[in-house]
């Protein structure tokens, strides 16, 4: 799907509150109230609108501590990588999962309540899958955190 100027406006809007009026969006991108509608169900139906969700302030629900857990693990292979990947998404502390390019094989993003809590997903963690090294880094500050992508 090709996008324009006006879908790339629609999205911006959307990626800020994408609880707003059809009519305020339209009115704000230079669209009728149906045009908008129609444009971001092409937008949907390509894929390009993933899912429309509620974003949670982590410590108003007692979840305050932010963790990067770096890993390294001494094997690669596909049956590992799909227990890994398994282990990981059955966590739901766990909020992204990457494999990394260089020394580390994954990088976690974790919301957790406490270090008693954080100490509950690592032994979870690794109970459940061999891992050669963990190690945690704690957020003190989030200078920036969005989920909007740049357009």
């Amino acid at each position: 799907m090709e996008i324009d100027q006006i879908d790339r406006r629609i999205l911006q809007h959307m990626q800020r509150d994408c609880d707003v009026s059809l009519e305020t969006l339209g009115e704000t991108v230079g669209l009728s109230r149906n045009a908008c509608w129609r444009r971001i169900k092409l937008l949907s139906a390509a894929g390009v609108i993933k899912r429309k969700v509620a974003l949670l302030d982590a410590d108003a629900i007692g979840l305050p501590l932010s963790v990067f857990i770096q890993v390294r693990t001494d094997r690669h292979d596909a049956d590992w990588s799909q227990k890994f990947a398994r282990a990981a998404k059955a966590l739901p502390q766990i909020q992204g999962v990457y494999r990394m390019s260089g020394e580390l094989d994954y990088l976690i993003r974790a919301r957790v309540a406490d270090m008693k809590d954080y100490d509950r997903l690592y032994q979870k963690l690794t109970a459940s899958v061999s891992l050669a090294d963990v190690s945690a880094s704690f957020v003190m500050e989030e200078i920036k955190e969005t989920t909007a992508l740049p357009l």
